[in-house]
């Protein structure tokens, strides 16, 4: 059975077009059209992933004529990867803008594959399907302005509460990624996460939702208050936990020549979504209603989640963790941040401005250093294996925290605009295996 939401990506890049765009739409989507009725070359990443996910290809026909060879033999690095349905849909997009997926040949065959296999999105759910411009979440740390994705994704929310907690605590005198520093951001981080899963949820079916209260400086310091310098917090399951949210998420940060900044994050959930493939159609089906919590009511240690605001309905948008972010000082954007990484994208986007506000790094070192999250439930601690001391993780366990090894947290990319000479400088991290910065 089909699962999924109404895909999102087009009605709301289009829409971010009409508000701010500059350039022609056909000339902004016809690069993508071109690479894919031209192809790419397969990189080692993508011959990998595509091969490690040959149980869902053999399953699903319609994404077995994608990713695999004619011939049912798997591409090669180096072979070019050509995508005619993709760019056929793509024209169309082109020519017709939102119309040109949501309605007309795309629509039908979105509808037809859903009533061939048992799906319940319709050409009408289709047709009336709108992406929803928000005011984004606007926090302060350190003189710096923070502008960041507002409900339903709780990003933004979590990211400036973190930040809050932490403006109380002169971190580089207590010393980057010290047992110390560690922490006070788990600590912060916990009690973040605790809130997100009480309160967060879409504001179209959430009124009452208290961002304000929860953003503010005043709750922040209520809540560094019950921090225990030397001696970790319980998480009680008993109360509510966090839901299971992937991993895979697209992310990239653009500057233009005049200093205007994009971050941009958008998700399929899950590596390759759904795995399923439209049809004819040449694009992947999301699995993002995962993302709702399932099980009203329903809480455990490891993280099944049922408190009320972000319970599925028709038509609700589903809590995500995306945390696209623009950091500004005086008015003026200085460096745009963002990752993918589910439940990780807001610690790894908080971290990431930590780096650069209280430790002076440059962008390519602030994205690169080792990383922690937690996430209130489960209690534990993920931390990148090889990069803490020995001494550190044991001064850090002694506290009471729960540490569990990672091979990899987050993979952030980034762009810095110096506020004094203009210099651009972009980074991608090495934690992403195709990730690059380029120039134009």
């Amino acid at each position: 059975i089909l699962a999924v939401g109404v895909p999102g990506t087009v009605a709301g890049l289009e829409l971010a077009h009409q508000r701010f765009g500059s350039m022609p739409w056909a000339d902004l989507v016809q690069p993508a059209i071109d690479l894919a009725r031209d192809g790419m070359p397969i990189s080692w990443y993508l011959h990998d992933s595509f091969k490690r996910l040959n149980t869902y290809w053999e399953r699903y026909p319609s994404s077995a004529r994608i990713f695999l060879k004619e011939d049912g033999s798997f591409y090669m690095p180096g072979d070019t990867w050509k995508q005619p349905d993709l760019a056929a849909t793509l024209e169309r997009i082109r020519d017709n803008g939102r119309d040109g997926f949501y309605k007309g040949e795309t629509a039908r065959l979105i509808a037809d594959y859903m009533a061939a296999n048992e799906g319940i999105i319709t050409l009408e759910d289709l047709e009336q399907y709108e992406a929803v411009e928000r005011e984004p979440i606007r926090g302060t740390y350190r003189g710096y302005e923070i502008i960041s994705m507002p409900p339903p994704s709780s990003g933004g929310t979590v990211i400036v509460q973190i930040l809050n907690i932490l403006e109380g605590f002169d971190l580089r005198e207590i010393g980057h990624n010290s047992a110390l520093y560690l922490h006070l951001l788990t600590e912060s981080m916990r009690r973040a996460y605790a809130d997100r899963a009480n309160f967060l949820g879409d504001p179209d079916f959430n009124e009452d939702m208290p961002v304000d209260v929860l953003t503010s400086k005043a709750h922040a310091e209520k809540q560094r208050q019950t921090i225990m310098m030397h001696t970790a917090s319980e998480s009680d399951p008993a109360k509510f936990a966090q839901a299971y949210e992937s991993e895979q998420t697209t992310h990239f940060s653009v500057v233009d020549k005049d200093g205007n900044m994009v971050s941009l994050t958008y998700t399929l959930e899950q590596g390759y979504g759904s795995k399923i493939v439209v049809d004819g159609a040449g694009f992947l089906l999301n699995n993002e209603m995962g993302d709702f919590n399932a099980q009203p009511g329903v809480t455990n240690e490891r993280g099944t989640i049922g408190t009320l605001p972000n319970q599925i309905q028709p038509e609700k948008r589903m809590l995500s963790s995306m945390s696209p972010t623009i950091v500004a000082k005086d008015g003026v954007p200085v460096f745009a941040t963002g990752t993918p990484g589910g439940r990780t994208i807001i610690n790894t986007t908080m971290q990431t401005i930590l780096n650069v506000i209280d430790f002076d790094m440059n962008i390519a070192r602030a994205i690169s250093a080792p990383r922690i999250h937690h996430q209130w439930l489960p209690n534990s601690t993920r931390i990148e294996a090889g990069y803490f001391s020995a001494d550190t993780l044991r001064l850090y366990e002694q506290r009471g925290h729960v540490i569990r090894e990672s091979s990899g947290i987050g993979s952030a990319m980034a762009i810095h605009r110096d506020p004094e000479t203009g210099l651009l400088t972009g980074a991608a991290d090495p934690r992403a295996e195709d990730g690059g910065a380029v120039a134009y």
